[in-house]
């Protein structure tokens, strides 16, 4: 186990010496010199956990779909970005507070700035945004745009898989009955958990009864907004058999932590079980329940 892994409670002996650092620059002399320690932890610490965080487990969760892939890259580019800019600030930073910290006698100097400076300073970050929309082009093209959703498998925008419905504070999964429909009384519910066959192209429907609720499969790097008076399809494939968060990423009300669901993935022939199973306890009219209850 790595001394600095957050699990063995390094980070907290490192809090300790933050803060003792602290102290010396308040009350002790020398105040430059430990400020200029202090300072110069940051860009260090920092880039100590940028290196081993995926050895640690502090970014996403395992990926268990076809374009989680191009997720992982795209948040890979903009964290190295971020990451470069927050060195090289911080670099700037300890050497200012070295390098002028000192009083220097006679008049200050008042200026209004250097114009070509700020061009520079603002052309670099509009060229940073636009390498992020052409990177994401490609990712976000082919989960949203629906010239790429997926028309030949058993599920499409017009037969989904089912309706999710999210409302304060659950989630509910409508399936269609038999012959396809989601009108009938022989609909099947299932709160909370979202049971879907593996390997295939998933398409659904997503809907809010109240207010702006959130779905997000982070096993799945899969996020969107369900937005109240609107149904917006969505698809994903999951390549992995298991059970998987589901959860609501956006603050819905008091009760936003109640919005815990599940993605069950399951083999395509323990799913058409499943589903034959609810079809078969709805239609018995709760006598399946009263024989699995004696």
């Amino acid at each position: 186990m790595s001394f600095l892994n957050p699990s063995n409670g390094a980070w907290s002996i490192l809090a300790l010496l933050v803060a003792l650092l602290l102290v010396l620059v308040t009350f002790v002399k020398f105040t430059r010199l430990w400020t200029v320690i202090l300072i110069a932890l940051l860009p260090i610490l920092g880039v100590w956990t940028f290196v081993k965080a995926p050895e640690w487990g502090l970014w996403f969760p395992k990926d268990v779909s076809t374009h989680g892939a191009g997720m992982d890259s795209l948040f890979n580019l903009i964290l190295w970005m971020v990451a470069i800019t927050f060195v090289l600030t911080e670099v700037g930073l300890v050497w200012c507070v070295f390098r002028y910290h000192d009083k220097v006698p006679g008049k200050s100097l008042f200026t209004h700035g250097s114009h070509k400076l700020e061009m520079i300073w603002t052309a670099i970050p509009a060229v940073a945004l636009l390498v992020i929309a052409f990177a994401q082009i490609g990712t976000f093209k082919q989960i949203k745009f629906e010239d790429h959703w997926p028309t030949g498998g058993p599920y499409s925008k017009d037969k989904p898989i089912a309706h999710v419905i999210a409302y304060q504070f659950a989630w509910l999964m409508r399936y269609p009955d038999a012959n396809g429909s989601f009108d009938s009384v022989d609909v099947i519910e299932s709160p909370f958990d979202f049971v879907v066959p593996v390997d295939t192209d998933i398409m659904f429907q997503l809907k809010s009864r109240d207010v702006l609720h959130s779905f997000f499969l982070p096993n799945l790097r899969l996020k969107q907004d369900a937005v109240p008076g609107m149904t917006i399809p969505m698809w994903f494939q999951a390549t992995e058999v298991g059970e998987y968060d589901l959860i609501c990423a956006e603050l819905c009300g008091w009760g936003h932590y109640k919005m815990a669901g599940r993605l069950i993935v399951k083999s395509k022939p323990d799913y058409e079980k499943w589903l034959a199973d609810k079809r078969a306890a709805l239609k018995s009219n709760g006598t399946a329940d009263l024989e699995a209850a004696e």
